[in-house]
């Protein structure tokens, strides 16, 4: 007999199971089409030709196109095969497809919109966590602080410990959709070097200079300041480590 979870415990979500040659045969179709290689309306080679280029049998192949649609990278046309679908139907948060995203020439174009959201989203959850923060969220805030004052010297850590701040922000404003949001959109961008650069130690003072006018607004529950300071913070740090367009 299945055990009932007890209340207030995670119940795990079903995953369906993608062989590990399947996942490759995936990122590698997904990243293909969103760089360009496949244009949208041009058709996938067909099953035969995949199954000889990636060494995978026909199962593989209907796994990674079944997996595909799924992700609104292309659908099937009768008489046409797999045919690449138009970047309007994709599913542009998927983790794979954002991955690739950040691969393209046009990167750029993607990481300005991906700050323009993320500014948004953030604003709105300083202001919310400003009218609830409990006890244990202004020590942590705090504590958090104070723990990135003594990384400045350290642009590796500093950037982790920097998330980690913003999360304990996200996490006190209770918006799940938001946290979401921009857990995915920004885990994906962190890995790209054009959108973290690299922060000198006078990046790094106007960074902790910004945490601490956010915190500050935060502790006063001043949620107009917290919005502001936010939003300053986050498109002011982008404006200095933004790459410059050839």
């Amino acid at each position: 007999m299945n055990a009932t979870p007890a209340a207030g415990a995670a119940v795990p979500r079903p995953q369906r199971h993608r062989p590990p040659l399947a996942a490759a045969v995936i990122k590698s179709l997904v990243d293909a089409i969103v760089i360009g290689d496949y244009a949208p309306g041009s058709a996938l080679p067909p099953a035969g030709v995949l199954c000889e280029q990636y060494e995978v049998s026909r199962t593989v192949i209907r796994e990674a196109t079944t997996t595909l649609a799924e992700k609104g990278l292309v659908a099937t046309r009768q008489g046409w095969g797999t045919v690449v679908l138009d970047q309007e139907q994709w599913s542009l948060l998927d983790p794979l497809v954002l991955d690739a995203l950040f691969q393209r020439d046009d990167r750029l174009v993607y990481l300005d919109n991906l700050v323009e959201v993320r500014a948004t989203l953030e604003c709105a959850m300083a202001a919310r966590a400003a009218s609830r923060l409990d006890a244990a969220d202004r020590t942590a805030l705090s504590a958090k602080l104070d723990e990135l004052g003594g990384l400045m010297d350290d642009p590796t850590a500093y950037a982790a410990t920097d998330v980690e701040l913003h999360e304990l922000i996200h996490r006190a404003s209770q918006d799940a959709f938001g946290r979401a949001i921009v857990s995915n959109i920004q885990g994906k961008a962190l890995h790209t070097p054009q959108y973290s650069g690299q922060p000198t130690r006078e990046d790094l003072e106007h960074t902790h200079a910004g945490h601490r006018r956010i915190v500050a607004a935060l502790l006063d529950t001043d949620a107009d300041a917290a919005a502001d300071a936010m939003r300053d913070h986050i498109t002011s740090s982008w404006a200095r480590r933004r790459p410059q367009e050839s």
